[in-house]
Parts: structure tokens; sequence; C-alpha cells
């Protein structure tokens, strides 16, 4: 296991201004996330969690410090730079799938490989491949809303690991779930956290899912908090 930080923060801080008010939502935060790593990042809400996922991904820039994936920093690239090392280095969960409608789940996740330059033959069969590991291969045709919550959140999954990046970003993956399914979803992450080596950052507020991950860390007062 290499032992470079896939990816890591310095000092990172976010502001953002709500008319005449300045208001700063991450003050002081430093993290290293390493091959294979899982981290989960807790805190009540309207602490910032999805913004330092943002900035982590290169989706929002900082107001101080810096954020580098794969030793790039990502305030050097600018936003065409920022795109290729997310479609190389990173997959992005959501609470809230976002898939295309008009698609299949088979063309779903093959976008991010079409976006990468792969031919649409290639990227429809390592889509097909990654759809069954989700338990998915009898829905390949069926679009979003022909399936249900939880193959949509799947799908969603496939998407974010069919071009093996290396670290998945997730944003309460499981938050829009009924019990069971949440169950399920994160033990398929977790499993293919392990079969792909792929670094996990998840945001989350079950404390129950959080405890399973290599590393807990609370989000609290714009900084992170070993818990």
């Amino acid at each position: 296991m290499s032992d470079e930080a896939i990816i890591s923060c310095r000092h990172l801080a976010k502001t953002f201004a709500q008319g005449d008010i300045s208001v700063e939502v991450l003050r002081d935060v430093s993290l290293n996330v390493m091959p294979g790593e899982r981290i989960a990042i807790v805190g009540s809400s309207g602490a910032g969690k999805s913004t330092l996922l943002h900035l982590l991904g290169g989706l929002d820039s900082v107001t101080r410090g810096e954020v580098r994936v794969g030793g790039t920093n990502f305030s050097e690239l600018d936003e065409k730079g920022r795109g290729h090392i997310r479609n190389q280095m990173l997959g992005f969960v959501y609470q809230f799938h976002h898939l295309l409608p008009e698609f299949s789940a088979l063309e779903n996740v093959a976008i991010p490989l079409l976006i990468r330059g792969e031919p649409p033959a290639v990227s429809k069969a390592k889509a097909r491949i990654i759809l069954d590991k989700v338990g998915l291969s009898a829905r390949l045709r069926h679009k979003p809303g022909e399936l249900s919550g939880g193959e949509r959140q799947r799908t969603a999954v496939a998407r974010a690991l069919v071009t093996e990046p290396k670290c998945v970003l997730a944003d309460e993956p499981t938050g829009n779930l009924d019990y069971n399914n949440a169950n399920q979803l994160f033990k398929l992450m977790m499993e293919l956290n392990v079969e792909l080596k792929t670094s996990l950052i998840v945001v989350t507020h079950e404390m129950s899912l959080a405890r399973q991950m290599d590393r807990v860390l609370t989000l609290e007062n714009g900084t992170l908090q070993v818990v």
C-alpha cells in the first residue's frame, strides 16, 4: 500500500457571504486520506459536512488553505483541470441519486467513462461488470423511475465506482433509504471498498454505520475532531 495520501487538506477554511455578513463554516480543517482507508464524518446539521466534501472533491473553491488530490493542488487548476482530476481520481455518491431519468441504469453508469473518452462499447461493458457487482445485472435496461429507492442508490454507487476511482466521497448515501436498504447499501459499499481498494469518505448521521469505518471524525465549530 502506498504511503502517499489520496486526498489531503491543510488548514482548510470556507467562508460564505450572507448579505453583509460573512459566515465561516470551516475554519481550520486538516486531513489525510490514505489508500483504501474508510473515514466517516459526523456532526450536527449545518456543521459544514457537505461543504467539506465539496471542497475535497474540487466542487467548490476554498477560502484559505489547500486541497490536494493525488498530490495535485486543486487551487492551481482551472475548472477543466479540476474536472479531469475528478474524473480520473474520484467518485461521488449523494443522498439523492442524481441519475438522469431519460437513461437506463446501464447508460447512467457508463456516462463517466464516456466523458473520459472511452468508446461506448467499452464503457457499457465496464458498466455491466460493476452493475453486476451491486446486484443489478437484471435491471440494466430499467430507467431510474422503474427502479426502487435502494436500486437507484446502488446504481449511483456503481456509477461512482465504474471509473475505478482512488476515493469515493459519499454525502449521506443512505439518508433517503429505510433501515434495511440503508444497511444493505452500506454493507455493499464496505465490500466494494475492500475488493476495489477504493478509499471512502462518508458523511453520515448514523453512528451505527459510522463506527464500522476505520476512523470517525466529528465536524464541530469548523474543525475536525477524532471521536
